[in-house]
């Protein structure tokens, strides 16, 4: 039986060693290619001093190298920290840190890692050029793990905008695995076309199930041009497709999903957030003949926690489904009493993909872990047949497209801006990325701001995918009578859009 990634790769590697693993434009790479390259990285890392349970951090776009590498660190015995090639480098710097990572894989010697080297010089850093002498074997077998040992970092927004590392082990990584394999029906006949980062949970999830499956990962970075991912998913016959509802949004404001010959499409899966009805089914209209999984989940959770059959999507509309294979949900009260039907509560989760911790956290970790059970934050009901509905987030989280981000990261920055005395960032509706970044400044006495002073300054300090959309000028923050900010009362007060 499989209790590691590496392990449902290797049987892969033995039905398919020819079959494609994975194409990323012009290249394709089969599974022993994949299979050679991934003990290359770790014969280099192990020759590098690596020692089991040692974090390697990976700075990488989407791509063959990055698959190879988060394989290595496995196989190696290390643990895999993926970050994001769009952080700015204060980001990158601070996860770094906190993860203690002593290795940096990367593409090339940019100027993100130059700055890199410069913020943490203990670390390694090694250029991953692999296909070229993807035939080097490891000298000695992948490292065998125990399926509770901590295999991967990632890193999602908390509360206070430190870094929080979510610490997975192998077991939470191969539970999730199988579990979306089984409601899925993966085969290795199956071509996902893969457009999420790998970065973040979902899109982790997708890459690390289809090659459990041998079946081919079509890596397609972004969604710039939606006209051409369409035309690369029929030139490729993709049987899958994931995206989070700002994806189908896009999809479907700049292309009709029936103008092109996606006929041998199987499957659509989304999760990242409340997709509207309305899109669901003009999805469904123009792709009658694919199956719509509405999915939910979180980081904490490696990532999934419900599925809803499609057969259900009508008949349940609004819901997320039920619990994935071996996982429980349960809505509770403040006391951690389960509630009847219909009445809301916090969402609780418990089973084998619910994280070990939050890494060097323990007291962030005891606020969500309780006697074996996760506390996600996000409120809801359940029905009679024991189906999840969402309320809402009971976290202040901003969801744009496939990113989440913490109000605090956008607001540590402008508040470093001379002119700024307060500042309050929240997300307001977007019809296509589900939520946008607008921002509401108090400036100090005398101070003589303009709007596109402050998107500039933005634009210098934060990634694209943080800078707001709106700046608004104000007197005041609203409060409470204790002095803390009611981020909830920006957020009603922006539901009118980005229009006032």
């Amino acid at each position: 039986m499989a209790t590691t990634l590496l392990d449902l790769l290797a049987s892969s590697l033995r039905r398919r060693p020819h079959a494609e693993a994975l194409v990323c434009g012009q290249r394709r790479v089969s599974y022993l290619a994949l299979w050679n390259a991934s003990m290359t990285v770790a014969a280099c890392l192990r020759r590098r001093g690596l020692q089991p349970g040692d974090r390697v951090a990976l700075l990488l776009e989407p791509s063959p190298e990055y698959v190879a590498g988060y394989y290595g660190v496995l196989a190696a015995g290390g643990m895999a920290v993926a970050l994001n090639p769009l952080a700015k480098e204060w980001e990158l710097a601070a996860w770094l840190r906190h993860s203690g990572a002593r290795w940096l894989l990367c593409a090339g010697r940019t100027r993100q890692c130059e700055a890199l080297a410069g913020e943490c010089p203990q670390l390694d850093m090694t250029e991953l050029g692999l296909w070229r002498r993807a035939d080097t074997a490891l000298s000695r077998p992948p490292t065998t793990a125990e399926p509770d040992a901590p295999a991967a970092i990632i890193y999602t927004s908390g509360t206070t905008g430190a870094p929080k590392g979510v610490t997975l082990s192998h077991r939470n990584l191969v539970s999730n695995v199988t579990a979306v394999m089984r409601y899925l029906q993966l085969t290795p006949a199956d071509r996902v076309m893969h457009v999420l980062p790998f970065c973040y949970s979902y899109g982790n999830s997708v890459l690390h199930t289809h090659l459990a499956a041998g079946a081919t990962v079509i890596i397609e970075p972004g969604l710039m041009y939606p006209h051409r991912l369409l035309e690369r998913m029929a030139e490729e016959r993709a049987t899958g497709f994931s995206g989070v509802p700002a994806t189908y949004a896009l999809l479907l404001a700049r292309t009709r999903l029936d103008a092109y010959p996606l006929d041998s499409l199987r499957y659509l899966t989304q999760a990242g957030g409340p997709m509207p009805l309305r899109d669901i089914l003009l999805v469904r209209e123009q792709l009658p003949w694919a199956a719509f999984y509405v999915m939910y989940g979180q980081t904490e959770a490696t990532a999934r926690l419900s599925y809803l059959p499609p057969a259900l999507l009508l008949e349940k509309p609004g819901s997320v489904g039920v619990a994935i294979a071996d996982t429980e949900l349960a809505v509770c009260d403040p006391d951690g009493r389960r509630l009847p039907p219909g009445e809301e509560g916090q969402v609780c989760a418990r089973g084998p993909g619910v994280m070990l911790g939050y890494w060097q956290d323990p007291e962030a970790t005891r606020q969500v872990l309780h006697n074996g059970w996760l506390w996600t934050g996000d409120l809801g009901h359940m029905d009679e047949q024991g189906f999840l509905y969402l309320h809402g987030r009971a976290s202040e989280l901003i969801k744009v497209g496939a990113y989440r981000i913490n109000p605090a990261e956008i607001e540590e920055v402008l508040l470093a801006m001379e002119g700024v005395a307060e500042v309050a960032a929240a997300g307001v509706p977007d019809p296509l990325l589900g939520q946008a970044i607008k921002v509401w400044l108090v400036p100090q006495p005398q101070a003589r701001l303009q709007a596109q002073q402050v998107l500039a300054y933005c634009r210098r300090h934060l990634p694209i995918y943080k800078l707001p959309r709106q700046v608004v000028f104000t007197d005041a923050l609203p409060r409470t009578a204790s002095g803390k900010l009611r981020r909830h009362a920006l957020m009603e007060a922006g539901t009118a859009g980005l229009e006032d």
